[in-house]
């Protein structure tokens, strides 16, 4: 699964989707995000750039809270999950991303633990991952925005670190990830594991591993 995550380079990130331009909110960098919380998200919407909640609430849903179990769509899974079905026909969206943690287990003296790494593409201070949204509306019929990372099988670096890994797109590929009319055959020939030569991994410190942390110092290595 992809469940932290960072985006720096705040300014990079505007002018590369192009979004994020009006002030109000301001766009801080994170190098914590965490499941449950409102992260920038690039859609076919108006504007491109969007706040949403990472945790997807399908529209149908009766408790939002759901959302805590949607963090991450299984893309072998994705066309056929109730949940997920719909939003990856028209309801794509790309989530800006500096790099990924992921926790490695290790067996010290006989006991399994499990220490977190940071993955990164080579060369690039900000990629987009794959993602996927939906509308959920409250009694109220008030609008509320949620997103899911899509994971795929693992390059052969990254099964070094885990068992799945996210979608990253590459650049050229995002117009056609984010057109609605884009064949949905085409659009799931994108959900595939990253060339593992253009990455780059290694350890960092347990403080990630605490919600309540987020500084630069999250990403040096250890």
């Amino acid at each position: 699964m992809c469940g932290r995550y960072t985006y720096e380079h705040v300014q990079e990130l505007k002018e590369r989707y192009d979004a994020y331009n009006n002030p109000l909110p301001t766009l801080e960098p994170s190098y914590n995000v965490t499941p449950g919380t409102i992260n920038p998200v690039i859609a076919r919407l108006s504007p491109n750039g969007i706040y949403m909640m990472w945790g997807l609430v399908p529209f149908w849903a009766k408790d939002p809270k759901i959302g805590y179990s949607t963090i991450n769509a299984r893309a072998e899974e994705i066309t056929a999950k109730p949940a997920f079905r719909k939003p990856i026909k028209s309801q794509r969206c790309l989530i800006p991303c500096s790099g990924f943690y992921e926790w490695k287990k290790l067996t010290l003296e006989k006991k399994e633990e499990k220490f977190p790494w940071y993955i990164k593409v080579k060369g690039k201070d900000i990629f987009s991952l794959a993602g996927i949204y939906d509308i959920w509306r409250d009694v109220e019929k008030k609008e509320f925005y949620s997103y899911s990372i899509i994971t795929t099988t693992p390059n052969k670096m990254m099964a070094e670190i885990h068992n799945r890994m996210p979608v990253i797109l590459n650049e050229k590929d995002e117009d056609k990830y984010l057109n609605p009319d884009s064949p949905l055959e085409e659009v799931l020939k994108l959900l595939k594991p990253y060339l593992e030569s253009e990455m780059e991994a290694y350890p960092v410190s347990t403080r990630v591993n605490n919600p309540m942390n987020d500084d630069e110092k999250l990403i040096e290595k250890v």
